[in-house]
């Protein structure tokens, strides 16, 4: 039986049928009821706002049900980012937050700034690309590696290295490093 999701008799009994599998799809995924209510009710608003000719209900079925999960999937990356920009502010240093410093603290940080620099510069050519990746680039183990083209664990014992060496810099320089 072919259905046209514009129709509003097939339409209903599309959403009588499939409404709890929707649900338990975007429940399992989100895993809030609430959103998963309205993943489903934008699947179908999407669904009948299309008003597209499906071969079968089982057609029309598959395509809610990807509907569904690419909104959920969506809703969760989504609330991920805005779980870690809160999180990211949270462990942000106060100083960071305040644009008004005394001029000793600066001075300080300007300093430590500078020693952490030089000391990275006196690092040899493979360790000091794997610190600027790692602590600067943001870059992961794995990351490095296939930048590098070396294996996980030669970065991390490069990665090591380098932050004993650089540990032995900058105590020579007594310097702090914030």
């Amino acid at each position: 039986m072919e259905i046209r999701s514009g129709d509003e008799v097939q339409f209903r009994q599309v959403y009588n049928e499939l409404f709890p599998v929707l649900m338990k799809v975007a429940y399992h995924i989100t895993y809030n009821q609430d959103v998963a209510e309205d993943i489903c009710q934008d699947a179908f608003i999407r669904f009948y706002d299309k008003n597209m000719v499906f071969p079968s209900m089982d057609d029309s079925k598959f395509w809610l049900i990807r509907v569904v999960k690419n909104l959920a999937l969506n809703h969760v990356k989504k609330k991920a980012r805005e779980n870690a920009s809160i999180e990211k502010i949270k462990k942000a240093p106060m100083a960071a937050l305040n644009p008004f410093r005394d001029g000793a603290s600066e001075l300080l940080l300007q300093e430590s700034q500078q020693a952490v620099r030089k000391a990275v510069a006196q690092l040899p050519d493979i360790y000091r690309t794997v610190i600027v990746l790692k602590e600067y680039a943001g870059l992961d183990y794995r990351q490095i590696g296939k930048v590098l083209g070396i294996s996980e664990s030669n970065v991390k014992v490069r990665v090591h290295r380098a932050r004993k060496d650089l540990e032995v810099y900058l105590n020579r320089e007594e310097v702090n490093v914030p």
